[in-house]
């Protein structure tokens, strides 16, 4: 990592452990908050009609694409820290949860709005039938390990991540970058595995 003028001077200012502690209480309040929303959309008696002529079923697509836009912010992010550029960075991971906000945004209007659709199902009808299953072979066991590992990924890096962003923002930058070591590679992990679980899904929709 390259010691610039600018780093060296992001990292002589004071921790404000004040607002430290003001921020991991939000942090894990949203994170619950959110957890909560997740488990909660799954449930199709909580399925919320839509106006007739409205139609949600773009929003696969959107949310997909913002996914794998995140990934390349995030390597954007990594690059520009190692060459001591700290306000690119910071401008590149506050642009990269920016988008991670709007693709919740989409992936929760769309999964309470319309019906979950399920890998293989080629007639629709909501179950996997032998034949169905014959049909998908091995890809379907791909797709549902790629899958889990995904959700898993995500729901793990979500308190991480906004802690990380915690520890930057009140200048606890140790901290910061310890954090940052461990959920960097979940984040990216789940922003490149999210638009190849929308691929192998899309003939599906």
């Amino acid at each position: 990592m390259r010691f610039t003028v600018e780093r060296t001077e992001w990292l002589r200012r004071e921790p404000n452990m004040q607002l430290w502690k003001k921020l991991r209480i939000v942090t894990w309040i949203l994170t619950g908050a959110v957890l909560i929303l997740v488990g909660l959309m799954r449930r199709p008696d909580l399925r919320i009609p839509l106006p007739e002529g409205v139609d949600l079923t773009f929003l696969p697509a959107v949310y997909s694409a913002i996914n794998g836009v995140v990934a390349v912010v995030l390597i954007a992010g990594l690059v520009a820290v190692f060459k001591g550029k700290i306000q690119l960075h910071k401008k590149l991971m506050l642009t990269a949860m920016g988008l991670s906000v709007l693709f919740l945004l989409g992936y929760v209007a769309y999964h309470f709005t319309n019906t979950e659709v399920i890998f293989g199902d080629l007639n629709k009808d909501g179950e996997i039938s032998s034949l169905e299953s014959a049909e998908t072979g091995g890809s379907r066991i791909f797709y549902l390990i790629l899958l889990i590992t995904h959700i898993v990924a995500a729901g793990v890096s979500l308190p991480l991540i906004l802690l990380a962003f915690s520890a930057a923002w009140s200048s606890r930058f140790s901290a910061h970058r310890a954090i940052a070591r461990w959920v960097y590679p979940i984040w990216l992990y789940v922003a490149i595995t999210g638009p190849i679980c929308y691929l192998m899904l899309k003939p599906y929709y």
